[in-house]
């Protein structure tokens, strides 16, 4: 890779703190529990009932020190298994009082496990906190159900688990899932990279392929591939007349194989030939191009390699001598993995909180700092956002706005204030379990409020050429609910929550969005009274 494209120091300056919320736990593996099914057809138990066991007593080991509000064993327990009842509607399970010959006055409960009101089997209750005792409970009435349900046969085994823990986090909230190993597998790819190629992706042009995009950490980009380059032939078959599909697939391969590319770019009478090996690449999740003298960012999400994409693609715009300016596009951003935020805003900040998470376990309670490398050197920055823009996103716009080093520009974002940590289960699946609230610098939180922007595209045409208005005069029109939505702290009302959304409500973005940024940057004043909208304190949250 040429010199000019590798990492800026800046990014090694950037001190990001603890560890990355986005780390998968592989919990340790309990030894398999044997079933303890109640009455069942002969041949028809639960099949492969020990690693069931196993993967019940793994995610509650796991659920229960995470979870942002303290809950029992017994509570997730008795939540999963309305599980059985949400597949096969006949199946019930209820606590039942011991029989008068065998009570006492501390004599437990026990559950009762019925079929369209024919009892299948009842079981002990174990204490609150038992996670073996209420494993053997689950695992039993699964069982049991298992040999008497024919709707619960044909649903399947993965169906059954999935059915337990979409009641249990039903209880929780909106983004604490369990995911099955087949789904989990294609999950895993996403965060971690695809098939092997060579980062590039292709696009017709009139009769053209060409080069539409480069990812900053491929063989092409190392290369020197560039961009609208046309693609003549993948390892000697032409591409004339083949669709840019077909001649992508012809890219992918075995990792570390090779292939060779034959392109021709505008300008260029001879063709080249470059001879790549394919890699292993997180998928591409940013993109640029240039507006004049103002560059133009988009994240579409934060994956494992999204800040080392943004900042080589910071590394060039900052050779623009001219630069007038950074448009940072967020909208329709959904978010991804919290520490590439943060480290993407350590490439734009000088120092300061990027965001607080609180949690119940000691390990989510972390101030997140960052320090030393604005790699931009204090270049005018607006951040555009939508009704989609979403979790690590929220958290990169929170943070420049906060520390009014950008310009926020669109509506309301969503509110995605909850971080997930992520557990391998024994048998391949994946639990994402929320155990922390997000906070921006100033304290507010991210959750449900989302981030109010410094200039509203959301209230139609008439009522952004007032504000762009009189920012140019140097009156913060929307400071008023920019204030608000920085007061708030938790817990807060839905009630208030909605009230301040209303100020600016969430839309998906337009062009419009992307005319009003550009308005910004062509007038230094408006955009100075755009960032001084926010207040002055930015005394950062303690957990």
């Amino acid at each position: 890779m040429p010199a000019s494209r590798l990492w800026p120091s800046a990014l090694a300056w950037a001190l990001v703190a603890a560890l990355s919320l986005s780390t998968t736990v592989k919990a340790a593996e309990p030894a398999a529990l044997g079933s303890t099914a109640g009455p069942s057809a002969a041949g028809t138990g639960l099949p492969n009932a020990p690693m069931t066991a196993a993967v019940i007593s793994t995610a509650l080991s796991f659920i229960a020190p995470r979870v942002v509000d303290a809950h029992t064993i017994r509570e997730f327990c008795l939540w999963g298994l309305d599980g059985l009842g949400a597949i096969d509607p006949g199946l019930d399970i209820d606590e039942i009082a011991e029989p008068a010959a065998h009570a006492s006055a501390n004599a437990p409960h026990r559950l009762r496990l019925a079929l369209r009101n024919q009892e299948l089997a009842t079981f002990t209750i174990p204490g609150d906190q038992d996670v073996e005792g209420w494993t053997a409970v689950v695992v039993g009435a699964m069982n049991a159900a298992w040999g008497q349900s024919d709707t619960l046969r044909s649903a399947g085994q993965d169906a059954l688990l999935q059915s337990f823990f979409d009641e249990l986090f039903n209880h929780l909230d909106p983004y604490s899932r369990y995911v099955g190993p087949v789904p989990a597998v294609t999950d895993r790819t996403t965060r971690d990279g695809g098939a092997a190629n060579v980062g590039l992706t292709l696009a017709r042009h009139g009769d053209d392929i060409v080069v539409s995009a480069i990812n900053a950490d491929g063989p092409a980009w190392s290369a020197g591939i560039e961009q609208d380059q046309r693609v003549l032939s993948v390892d000697g078959h032409s591409a004339r007349n083949q669709s840019a599909q077909v001649v992508q697939q012809w890219l992918d391969g075995a990792p570390d194989s090779t292939v060779s590319l034959m392109l021709a770019g505008p300008g260029r009478r001879r063709a080249q030939t470059f001879r790549l090996h394919r890699a292993m690449l997180p998928p591409e999740t940013v993109f640029a191009f240039t507006r004049g003298h103002v560059a133009v960012l988009r994240i579409t999400r934060f994956s494992t390699n999204t800040a080392d994409e943004f900042s080589q693609y910071l590394d060039q715009t900052i050779q623009d001598p001219h630069l007038e300016g950074l448009i940072l596009d967020l909208r329709g951003d959904r978010g991804g993995v919290l520490q590439q935020a943060v480290t993407a805003a350590a490439l734009v900040l000088d120092r300061g909180v990027a965001v607080v998470t609180q949690g119940r376990d000691p390990q989510a309670n972390h101030v997140w700092a960052v320090q030393g490398g604005d790699m931009t050197k204090g270049a005018p920055i607006v951040i555009l956002v939508d009704g989609r823009t979403a979790s690590a996103a929220e958290i990169l716009a929170a943070a420049l706005s906060d520390h009014r080093r950008a310009v926020v520009v669109g509506s309301a974002t969503l509110g995605k204030g909850l971080v997930q940590r992520i557990g391998q289960m024994p048998n391949g699946g994946e639990l994402f379990v929320t155990w922390s609230r997000v906070l921006a610098p100033l304290g507010w939180p991210l959750q449900g409020l989302g981030v109010m922007p410094q200039v509203c595209t959301a209230r139609g045409q008439a009522d952004l050429d007032q504000q762009l208005g009189a920012l140019a005069h140097g009156t913060g029109p929307n400071r008023a609910a920019i204030v608000a939505s920085r007061s708030v702290r938790y817990p807060v009302p839905v009630s208030r929550i909605l009230e301040i959304r209303r100020n600016c409500p969430a839309a998906i973005g337009t062009d419009t969005d992307m005319d009003a940024a550009q308005d910004l940057l062509d007038h230094p004043t408006a955009y100075r009274a755009a960032l001084a909208q926010i207040p002055d304190d930015l005394s950062p949250a303690r957990p």
